[in-house]
């Protein structure tokens, strides 16, 4: 897919979604880097955490695809970032549907994708340093001695995410999704119910296995629980 497009570095903004947003041509595409965010946003209105260090970005383009193709952009995206880390890093990163980047038991960063009447934004932060990371979270320094410029991996992923979209959506990647995928094989939790994620659909869908069957999670918030934490009523 040889989209051009522009580049605008910042060393802070109140948020890298809105400044892709506001900046993208009608036409065109646009890339919007910042070293630190003062309003940036999570999924689902969790409260925004920032690490001493880290890439924080935003792509917004005008991709040619129906709009049931968008659920599948967030997975795309997590495999283009992790290929970026892994050449940048030489470290290799796992994905947890359907937003989030792992290393080890870590969350290393995180994907958005916010659409609307105008262009598709695709949101992506990694925590590159973090002296004291909170809780459950790790930055790309615990597990490399590279120094990764976050402008640079911006860029990276950004150039990845484009060519896997020019055979988007016939080709996704599913089965490489599949295989770096951390939640298959977890028990997970989600509004519907909870059972055992068992694979990820040809749509990108979350395959959960229930007392009732194998049921496709399409959207929303899926927890990982400890086995000890599900309903009972769930067949193993």
């Amino acid at each position: 897919m040889a989209t051009r497009y522009a580049v605008v570095e910042l060393e802070s903004t109140k948020s890298t979604q809105d400044e892709a947003r506001d900046r993208c041509p009608a036409s065109g595409a646009i890339l919007i880097t910042a070293r630190g965010q003062t309003a940036g946003r999570g999924r689902l209105g969790r409260e925004w955490v920032q690490a001493d260090r880290a890439m924080y970005s935003s792509f917004a383009f005008h991709p040619a695809c129906s709009p049931e193709s968008l659920s599948l952009i967030p997975l795309v995206a997590g495999l283009a970032v992790r290929d970026a880390i892994a050449d940048l890093a030489g470290v290799e990163a796992t994905l947890r549907w359907p937003n989030d980047l792992m290393l080890g038991p870590g969350k290393l960063g995180g994907i958005i994708v916010e659409a609307g009447d105008g262009p598709v934004v695709v949101g992506c932060g990694v925590n590159l340093a973090w002296a004291s990371p909170m809780e459950g979270a790790i930055a790309l320094d615990a597990a490399t001695n590279v120094v990764v410029s976050g402008s640079d991996l911006a860029r990276a992923w950004v150039d990845r995410f484009l060519d896997r979209m020019g055979r988007f959506p016939a080709v996704w990647g599913a089965d490489e999704y599949r295989a770096a995928c951390d939640t298959i094989g977890r028990s997970v939790a989600y509004a519907g119910g909870a059972g055992r994620a068992v694979g990820i659909a040809d749509d990108g869908s979350l395959l959960v296995e229930t007392a009732t069957g194998v049921v496709p999670v399409r959207s929303g918030e899926v927890r990982l629980h400890d086995v000890t934490t599900l309903p009972t009523n769930r067949r193993d």
